[in-house]
């Protein structure tokens, strides 16, 4: 059997179980490929003759681009043909920095073809953020929006210039690869360990890592990703998520392209739930995936009231709170499927398909990957860290390494595991509940407490929109649960108010586990939106115990709360 024929047989047999998990996890066998270019070997294949969508892109304002797998594929052609006159060479590294337009696609999968290495990137970086990929990245050519190349003025380092939308001075036309041929001959094999991503972290607790991966562990590996949504071929997959991120090339381009579904994107300025809906009902989306923000958003709205197609629903990014999903289920009958995944995998752990949902669990196993929990010394425990068997069980999809950071590759692959740095729970049955990052885990009074968890209470409120949990330094508990709330539109922060969070959260929480002292402030935040608790944290015990900011209440100053 071929490359090809072993990555589609390894993928009709998840599309054939999608619903019978026993089965799909128990017989799941990785492709082990020698050689393989997923852009020539299988989408290509794919493409030939095939005039279904495969990107469809609505803009705010109705126009459209659509186009078939045929089109894509002789469009990366013309892309593949023309980049290779500018220059770009098999290994060559690219950063690409586009938003949701179509030469992000005809890029990534004309750098696929030509063998180069993709450094994908998010419009939100400066300048300084761009030095730092450029020079780690080792990049020799970038492809960007027009309306970001002046972010590379000054930039130190030789390397191609290439804008997409017109071209400064001094920079090469994008749109001059569309007079080049359709027909592309690649200069040689691809080894399915060749590298073909590097991806920088989004940093919540430190400088941006460098994610490798290769031609196997992001195609192939996503066939865990496919399984997860529940996508089929035909599929109208809409995920709402920035280019740049790993999470955009889960959703956006491989998972679904996997199944032989359509990539749908909606784009807009700025985010209005009921016009979401209104693309959801017009275009008969029937998959949806979405972060946390998006969904608290959207059940603000009469979800009822909307009839879609939509089949299956995801959540992404950081773990759902039970609330949300309930009231999604509620008002159109589907469960929001939450799963686990990283920058430095494909999805590990989800709710596939026609499987019985436990209230805050984010999934068993997927298939392909085999899961332990472990302690601080390597033993397997009920709650620990969320760590993957390498070995003859390694995952393809997990990551080759950190570029160029031997030390940190080390220190997460260890004693035959890999570490994944978050914490989690598992029951009898085998569902895993995330606890939360394993430094954001803090003890108050020798219970250890899980800030996702009491965050999952917070966000209930009516009038809290995000919330933060970290230690806030106590002389008698050693450390005492403080959140930091963002308000919901409309409510202004008061001393009632704080006083109706306690009362409410009181109400919900073990004793231990009880928020004793709340801020109304801003939260500070990753580019990719990501909440960074360790800033929080290293404010807080900066501030020594009893120190008192603008806006901040402690339980203790509403003492009828305690009769």
């Amino acid at each position: 059997m071929n490359a090809v024929a072993e990555f589609v047989a390894a993928r009709d047999f998840l599309l054939q179980h999608r619903s019978d998990y026993a089965t799909a996890y128990a017989g799941f066998k990785w492709p082990q490929l020698k050689t393989f270019n997923w852009a020539l070997d299988y989408f290509d294949a794919l493409a030939r003759g095939n005039d279904k969508p495969a990107l469809w892109i609505i803009e705010e304002d109705g126009r459209e681009s659509k186009l078939s797998f045929a089109e894509m594929s002789a469009r990366s052609n013309r892309v593949a043909n023309w980049l290779r006159k500018q220059g770009v060479a098999r290994g060559d590294r690219i950063l690409i920095m586009l938003g949701n337009e179509v030469p992000l696609w005809e890029t990534m999968l004309a750098a696929i073809k030509l063998g180069a290495v993709v450094i994908p990137a998010t419009t939100l970086l400066s300048p300084d953020d761009l030095v730092d990929r450029v020079e780690r990245g080792q990049v020799r050519h970038v492809v960007i929006g027009k309306a970001h190349t002046d972010k590379f003025e000054d930039l130190p380092g030789s390397f191609t210039r290439i804008a997409v939308g017109g071209a400064p001075a001094g920079w090469k036309a994008f749109e001059d690869a569309a007079a080049e041929s359709d027909a592309f001959t690649p200069d040689g094999i691809t080894r399915a360990d060749d590298p073909l991503l590097l991806y920088f972290t989004s940093g919540t607790t430190s400088k941006p890592k460098l994610v490798l991966h290769t031609h196997q562990s992001y195609p192939v590996g996503h066939l865990s990703t496919m399984y997860w949504i529940g996508l089929q071929p035909d599929d109208r997959h809409m995920n709402i998520s920035s280019p740049g991120w790993a999470k955009h090339a889960w959703s956006c381009f491989f998972a679904p392209w996997n199944a032989g579904a359509c990539v749908f994107l909606y784009n807009y300025g700025r985010f209005d739930a009921k016009a979401l809906l209104d693309v959801l009902v017009k275009y008969e989306v029937t998959t949806l995936c979405a972060p946390p923000t998006v969904w608290r958003m959207l059940i603000q709205q009469d979800l009822a009231a909307v009839k879609t197609r939509l089949r299956e629903l995801i959540g992404a990014g950081e773990p759902l709170n039970p609330e949300v999903i309930e009231q999604v289920k509620k008002a159109w009958g589907i469960a929001i499927r939450d799963g686990f995944g990283q920058t430095e995998t494909t999805a590990q752990i989800g709710n596939p398909p026609g499987q019985p949902l436990k209230p805050g669990s984010m999934g068993r196993p997927l298939p392909g990957y085999r899961i332990a929990l472990l302690d601080a010394d390597g033993n397997p425990v009920d709650e620990g860290e969320v760590s993957l068997l390498l070995g003859e069980d390694r995952p393809v999809g997990l990551m080759v390494a950190y570029e160029g950071d031997a030390a940190k590759t080390a220190e997460v692959m260890r004693d035959g595991h890999y570490r994944t740095g978050d914490v989690a729970s598992i029951d009898a049955e085998g569902y895993i509940t995330y606890v939360g990052r394993a430094d954001d885990v803090f003890k108050a009074s020798d219970y250890r407490i899980s800030p996702f968890e009491l965050e999952s209470v917070l966000i209930e409120h009516p009038a809290v929109a995000e919330a933060a949990v970290v230690p806030s330094p106590d002389v008698l508990r050693l450390a005492v649960p403080k959140a930091f709330v963002i308000l919901v539109a409309g409510q202004e922060p008061s001393r009632e108010l704080a006083r109706d969070i306690f009362a409410f959260t009181r109400e919900r929480l073990a004793p231990y586990k009880r928020i004793r002292r709340l801020s109304f402030a801003d939260l500070p935040k990753t580019i990719s939106g990501k909440i960074r608790r360790v800033e929080l944290r290293k404010a807080e015990a900066a501030r020594g115990e009893g120190a008192r900011g603008e806006l901040e209440f402690f339980e203790d100053d509403f003492p009828e709360l305690k009769s």
